[in-house]
């Protein structure tokens, strides 16, 4: 079988010689994988790494919503195809009775994971997120529990607020927030955020805020956005520098990074524009992940940007999903979301895998 790298180079259907799944892979091994390794070997890999930590057949889920509390943004990333500048029209803050009646809707069809996601709004000040998450945490309790910004926005409201990141992480923490988010990682090189996010923070400061986090005693995620026009030395350098934080974090006592998300660029009403990439490039990117990220626990597959694609990903080494009823920042880029619940789940169990929904953990060091 042929296929093609996400710099533009075939694969050539010679088998590949395969580093054993209980070893750890080196840069220069997963670029030789990446350009020699057929789909079959990727997932035979991924498998025996996946299979470290879960059953093969099972597959964990969760019914979820992104609120969208803001589109005001003064981040200007040109693949951003949903904000708009302060004082520009269409610009909206969405009312406490606002985020609350999605959060019923939620929990009408069985949801109870709640995303908030805006934008670099300088009109917010740190109070604001900290009222509207305790009021949160007061009206719903356990019932619901929510991913409270992403590092990218917590790194702007800490320099908005004149806070460190230790500071303005224990102020999250004290009004009701368990998660902070690796949202906003798009691709982990200095080079990269140059080329399409000029004004957002620099790598550095993305895992120093995200560490801050950790020490907290909150918990968050890994995540990362592939086919703008990254090179394969880009990916491979956002999974190193994934990995070494995560290898810091494990060494100094602590969990780190609960699991890590893939998805890909919609390029649909951007500045950037582009094309998107194929499935199956996708499914690659996920195996090799996986097999090079020997140290995160959950692989968590697109369901929101690769639609009913996002299960194969499944044979591919992810082990959990989420099912999303709402993303207006992906939406507005020409994603497309399915609500027949019921029928989304039936193809991860016409591919063999039994699904259980479970519920996101709150911390062990925030329990009372």
């Amino acid at each position: 079988m042929t296929t093609r790298s996400g710099d533009g180079e075939a694969a050539t259907s010679a088998p590949c010689p395969a580093p054993s799944s209980l070893r750890r892979i080196d840069l220069a091994e997963a670029r030789r994988l990446w350009h020699e390794a057929s789909d079959e070997e990727l997932m035979q890999l991924a498998q025996g790494v996946r299979a470290r930590f879960h059953r093969p057949d099972h597959a964990t889920y969760m019914v979820m919503r992104i609120i969208n509390y803001t589109n005001v943004c003064v981040a200007q990333c040109d693949y951003c195809a949903f904000y708009v500048l302060p004082n520009q029209a269409g610009g909206y803050v969405l009312s406490r009775g606002e985020v609350f009646a999605k959060i019923d809707e939620l929990l009408d069809v069985g949801g109870d994971l709640v995303g908030f996601n805006g934008g670099f709004n300088p009109k917010l000040p740190l109070d604001y997120y900290c009222d509207l998450f305790a009021a949160v945490r007061e009206r719903y309790g356990d019932r619901v529990e929510f991913y409270a910004l992403t590092i990218a926005e917590f790194l702007y409201l800490a320099d908005h607020a004149g806070l460190t990141h230790a500071e303005a992480a224990a102020r999250l923490r004290d009004s009701g927030v368990h998660w902070v988010t690796g949202g906003g990682s798009e691709i982990l090189t200095e080079d990269f955020r140059k080329r399409h996010a000029k004004f957002k923070y620099t790598v550095r400061e993305y895992f120093e805020a995200q560490r801050a986090i950790v020490d907290s005693g909150m918990k968050t995620t890994a995540t990362m956005v592939i086919g703008f026009d990254e090179t394969l030395d880009e990916r491979l350098e956002h999974l190193q520098r994934t990995r070494d934080f995560q290898d810091e974090c494990m060494r100094d006592g602590l969990d780190g990074l609960f699991s890590f998300l893939c998805w890909t660029y919609k390029p649909y009403g951007t500045a950037f524009g582009g094309r998107e990439i194929s499935p199956q490039e996708y499914w690659r990117h996920m195996a090799l992940s996986r097999i090079f990220l020997d140290n995160v626990k959950h692989f968590r597959t697109s369901v929101l940007t690769q639609n009913e694609d996002a299960f194969r990903a499944l044979d591919f080494g992810a082990d959990d999903f989420d099912l999303p009823i709402e993303d207006e920042v992906t939406q507005k880029a020409g994603a497309t979301i399915e609500l027949d619940l019921d029928g989304l789940l039936a193809v991860p169990r016409s591919l063999g895998y039994t699904v259980e929904y479970r519920r996101a953990e709150r911390p062990a060091a925030l329990t009372a």
